[in-house]
């Protein structure tokens, strides 16, 4: 398994994490990531995802990266500190890597949050602060508030489907030297992606390379600098598909490939606002929905 480096941290860690959202799988897949080099688990407070994580990392807590996040309604000082020693609790463990704003909340000004964690950094209780789905305004906001410790990651949305970062936010990061964790590498769902690739270029360039189209997917995503993949695998076979993008690169012709020939869209900053309001309860109803409609429509709305 390949390492990056985190921002400036000094610490390296794999390209390839674990996602959680929605993870029904239990330890046994987590522990194959774990021994495949995936020692980068994310999970969250709303994910329910935190006690099983707490369990995979028992007896290897030295050799696994942890990352969760504290939601939204619980940005005000004192709600973070409790945030986190709830998802302490739940995890089983002293201390987080990286603790990540889950999404912007406008309602709380940025700066009193900020010193709640800078706050934790300085009890031992977390070692790295990071923030999820903000903008390059919200970034700078964000690191404007921060006096003793640096933000070292942005987690967002990134795949061959949906580039919306590439326009400002992807270039922002790089040029800061901020992390960029992708969720939902290969989408929703794989198909979503085989929809947006009407020659069939994906299958082309997995055979051109010998590995899976899931594989070629995720090492798309790894051929940006400055960006690791975090893939969700609820059975040991998908975890090890999803290991196996790590090691190897596409060739900038296959890049340029899919670059050009696979469907795609940036999603507007209204669309963006409206698709956060979505309460994550309802995320795997819209999934399962979505899946029932037309290829071209699907497409359309991935």
């Amino acid at each position: 398994m390949n390492t990056q480096p985190l921002a400036a941290t000094g610490v390296n860690f794999p390209e390839i994490g674990l996602g959680t959202w929605d993870y029904h799988g239990g330890i046994e897949p987590l522990r194959a990531g774990f021994e495949l080099g995936a020692t980068f688990v994310d999970t969250a407070e709303s994910y329910e995802s935190e006690p099983v994580v707490g369990q995979a990392v028992r007896g290897m807590r030295e050799r696994v990266f942890v990352a969760s996040k504290v939601s939204p309604e619980h940005f005000r000082a004192a709600d973070v500190r409790r945030a986190l020693d709830a998802s302490l609790l739940r995890l089983g463990l002293d201390h987080l890597d990286l603790y990540q704003l889950h999404q912007p909340n406008p309602a709380i000004p940025i700066a009193e949050t900020m010193g709640a964690m800078e706050a934790l950094v300085d009890a031992g209780k977390i070692r790295f602060i990071g923030v999820s789905n903000f903008s390059v305004a919200q970034l700078q906001a964000a690191r404007q508030a921060l006096r003793k410790h640096p933000l070292v990651s942005n987690q967002v949305r990134y795949n061959l489907a949906d580039r919306t970062i590439e326009a400002e936010l992807l270039p922002f990061c790089q040029a800061q030297g901020i992390t960029v964790i992708a969720y939902s590498p290969l989408s929703r769902e794989l198909q979503r992606i085989h929809d947006c690739d009407p020659e069939g270029v994906l299958p082309e360039v997995a055979r051109a390379t010998g590995k899976t189209p899931a594989q070629v997917v995720l090492n798309w995503c790894l051929c940006q600098d400055g960006v690791v993949v975090i893939p969700k695998g609820n059975s040991v076979a998908h975890v090890r598909e999803n290991c196996g993008a790590s090691g190897w690169r596409l060739t900038p012709d296959q890049k340029r490939r899919l670059d050009e020939k696979l469907q795609f869209r940036r999603r507007s900053a209204t669309e963006m606002a409206l698709r956060s309001m979505v309460p994550s309860g309802l995320a795997p109803l819209v999934k399962r929905s979505l899946g029932l409609l037309p290829r071209s429509l699907r497409r359309r709305m991935r």
